[in-house]
């Protein structure tokens, strides 16, 4: 779907959008914001982003509920104009790499009182005490995450990004159609992540960087890091859809968010079967039974007020 791209095979400029340069981070998904960065289709963008604290936490002894301040989490840098881009169009963002930055230890994870996949919370009500506050600061480096005696695959990844709704605002902690706080590990980089535009421009937001999480972020928080995101940005014209799409090497994946758990899975594999029907030839029927037998979902989180499922299906089962 690249190569349907504006952009074809030029190369664009290349801009760098620092965090003395973005000056005020957003909390918010919407037309509302004064773009930061103007960009072509086919330029590059290198953009240093905040942790999902914005640096809050500085140490183990820090308690989240007395360093943050709760739902001014997820800062984003942006929002990125993409000149040409209309509704009815589609961004391509080429993630070529996710570079942790900061001083040691980088990574940060963390329990929050009532937020977590196995607490009760304000949507899922109990009498049970909260968990315990307990930080963890890890060092992040080319061997690994450095987890104790352990050292976990460095795999870092967007875990907030999207272009701005028509009309709404939405909290850069939710996820929903535009994109947001969708934590999922598959947008990483060698990934193209595809938005629908709904408004001029497109306005890009980007932030919230992991530099490793198990599916589902089963706490709440993954291995929270600020980093410096290099991406290229591409526009599609007239091709449209109605949640955002993922392509690697080896699969395309379309992505659902939803409460409860089964309605996003349903959105992501219909969005799927859509797009095989569409653009791979497929009859909508077909694509639905195939998938049946060789579709994969992967959960991005569990944790936020809608849930993330991405349903994928290998490139060589339709030819792509």
């Amino acid at each position: 779907m690249a190569a349907r791209g504006v952009a074809g095979k030029e190369t664009g400029k290349k801009h760098v959008l620092t965090e003395a340069d973005q000056k005020t981070f957003h909390y918010v998904y919407g037309p509302y914001a004064a773009p930061t960065l103007t960009v072509d289709p086919g330029d590059t963008v290198v953009v240093e982003t905040q942790d999902a604290f914005g640096g809050a936490i500085k140490s183990e002894s820090d308690k989240p509920s007395e360093k943050t301040n709760h739902p001014y989490l997820n800062p984003q840098s942006g929002p990125i104009f993409v000149r040409g881009a209309k509704k009815g169009d589609c961004l391509a963002v080429h993630i070529k790499a996710v570079e942790t930055r900061g001083p040691q230890p980088a990574g940060t994870t963390c329990l929050i009182p009532e937020f977590g996949g196995l607490v009760g919370t304000s949507m899922t009500a109990t009498l049970n005490a909260p968990l315990p506050e307990i930080v963890k600061k890890v060092v992040i480096d080319e061997k690994g995450v450095h987890w104790d005696n352990l050292i976990l695959p460095y795999e870092p990844f967007i875990g907030t990004i999207g272009v701005s709704p028509q009309i709404e605002a939405i909290s850069s902690l939710q996820p929903d159609y535009h994109g947001g706080n969708m934590d999922l590990p598959d947008v990483r980089p060698g990934a193209i992540i595809y938005l629908p535009v709904h408004v001029d421009g497109a306005l890009l937001f980007v932030g919230d960087c992991h530099a490793t999480q198990g599916d589902g972020e089963l706490t709440g928080v993954a291995m929270e890091q600020a980093a410096t995101i290099t991406a290229t940005v591409d526009l599609i014209k007239d091709w449209t859809f109605a949640w955002p799409r993922l392509e690697t090497e080896d699969f395309i994946m379309t992505i659902g968010s939803a409460r409860p758990m089964e309605d996003a899975a349903r959105i992501a594999y219909r969005e799927l079967t859509r797009w095989m029907a569409t653009d791979y030839g497929f009859k909508e029927l077909d694509a639905y039974m195939l998938l049946g037998q060789v579709g994969r979902v992967r959960l991005g989180n569990m944790v936020d007020p809608k849930y993330t499922m991405g349903a994928s299906i290998l490139k060589k089962y339709v030819g792509g």
